[in-house]
């Protein structure tokens, strides 16, 4: 589903991620976690072609992001506010991702019911641009909307941060759910206890190398955080 293959990111001298290779099967919930400065944003952004490897490729349906877009029908991600349309409410949004993945207005809404809890009656018929909104309820709006089109593959770049925990429990509920049970799902995620429950393979990454890359067990938390403690 996913390859990346000699992957690097230098920016001048310094560089920030190296990946010899690494493989994402379908279906499979993958969970990146490291701290700070790590390298989790720069493989997504390489992911997703928003910036240019140094060397290597990546490839998403055994195509090369880099080359072709065909790959983008079957992928979509949230990675911040970057990603919204700010000048448009929330339903303005929803509809133009619906329109760009070839929903209707009918099955849009029958996707959106499944948010009511979500968004806490906070998001719909607010009469709002979505950069009057707080963050949490933007972030609400951009996951909800990565989903739309039931897409292949979805890439979450910290998506529990900015979220009350109410919500971090709806959207937990969410991404477990059997109707994602197929979708390739990448986290990455500041939050041990969130990532764990939700991914079955977590991918540790420390000054842009990868230094653990295990499937999930009932030891991983426990592992995890011995391992930041020491940090």
């Amino acid at each position: 589903m996913i390859q990346l293959e000699n992957l690097s990111k230098k920016y001048e001298e310094v560089t920030v991620l190296e990946v010899a290779s690494l493989s994402i099967s379908k279906g499979e919930h993958f969970g990146l976690v490291g701290n700070n400065g790590a390298g989790k944003t720069t493989l997504f952004s390489l992911l997703l072609d928003l910036i240019r490897p140094s060397s290597g490729k990546v490839s998403i349906n055994k195509i090369e992001v880099a080359i072709s877009e065909a790959w983008k029908k079957d992928t979509a991600a949230f990675i911040d506010d970057a990603f919204l349309i700010d000048y448009l409410t929330p339903e303005e949004y929803f509809a133009f991702v619906a329109q760009l993945r070839k929903i209707s207005t009918d099955e849009l809404q029958t996707f959106l019911a499944q948010f009511e809890e979500f968004f806490n009656g906070e998001i719909l018929d607010q009469k709002k641009y979505l950069r009057d909104f707080s963050k949490g309820n933007q972030k609400k709006v951009g996951l909800a909307a990565a989903f739309i089109g039931s897409p292949e593959v979805v890439i979450l770049d910290e998506p529990f941060a900015n979220l009350d925990p109410s919500s971090q429990i709806r959207l937990k509920k969410f991404l477990t759910n059997d109707q994602n049970t197929d979708c390739t799902l990448l986290i990455s995620s500041h939050d041990l206890n969130h990532v764990t429950d939700v991914c079955d393979r977590i991918v540790l990454l420390e000054k842009g190398a990868i230094i653990k890359d295990t499937p999930k067990s009932p030891e991983t938390l426990k592992e995890l955080e011995a391992y930041f403690s020491a940090q």
